[in-house]
């Protein structure tokens, strides 16, 4: 478990008081945007390959149930999931200046605010904060809390952060996108700031989400060990 909470501490250290921070401009000032990036995506990686080292180890080992909600819960893995993936899978294909890129993000809010980022702009962070969610609730043991609480926190404040930083960098212009969108899903289109656009929610972005929701639905048991189905049912 000592493995798994020092992955844990040194991912959300990372991320919460360097990248979250004035700390991450004072660096790029000092060695470029790609550099930067370069650089910490590295240790961003060798700090998730860690985390999962110390999670299958931990679970391996001593690791305590601290709850259990039942099996009501783990049953809505698939409609929830479905949902992160409908969102982080076409985050990762939609122009967004919320996303990670080299430089200064310029992007002007007519182009960008269409599909998914409708519904959040930051859909690819909120995707991991369901997924990790709901794995933490399902699971309930202690290394499951610690390992998938990191991404929680991670992700949920990461869309604050990333606001802040668009914010020094992009001024008016980011004002203008983030008075039209919304960090919190929906939060734009029920204030009436934005409108949902089914035709856009439902283009090549949706179907390549819907493939890769598939394909790791039915392949889940046998990359992780775990049935995702009902019963505990192995497709295959």
């Amino acid at each position: 478990m000592a493995m798994l909470i020092a992955a844990a501490l040194l991912f959300l250290a990372l991320h919460f008081l360097i990248s979250g921070t004035r700390l991450r401009d004072v660096i790029t000032e000092t060695i470029g945007d790609r550099a930067y990036l370069g650089l910490f995506s590295l240790a961003s990686l060798a700090a998730i390959v860690w985390l999962a080292i110390g999670y299958n180890r931990a679970q391996a080992g001593a690791d305590p149930q601290l709850f259990d909600l039942g099996q009501g819960v783990r049953h809505l893995g698939i409609p929830v999931i479905a949902i992160a993936f409908f969102l982080g899978v076409q985050g990762l294909l939609v122009r967004n200046p919320t996303r990670v890129q080299m430089g200064q993000p310029t992007a002007a809010p007519a182009d960008v605010i269409h599909g998914v980022v409708r519904v959040t702009r930051h859909p690819f962070l909120w995707s991991v904060v369901i997924w990790s969610a709901f794995h933490l609730a399902a699971n309930g043991d202690e290394a499951s809390v610690i390992f998938f609480g990191t991404f929680f926190l991670v992700s949920l404040f990461g869309t604050a952060f990333i606001d802040a930083k668009r914010r020094r960098k992009m001024g008016a212009a980011w004002e203008a996108f983030a008075a039209k969108t919304s960090n919190i899903p929906f939060a734009a289109v029920i204030s009436g700031r934005n409108t949902l656009n089914f035709t856009e929610s439902l283009g090549w972005r949706f179907w390549a989400a819907v493939v890769v929701f598939v394909a790791v639905l039915f392949t889940h048991y046998h990359l992780f060990g775990v049935s995702p189905f009902p019963g505990g049912w192995v497709p295959f």
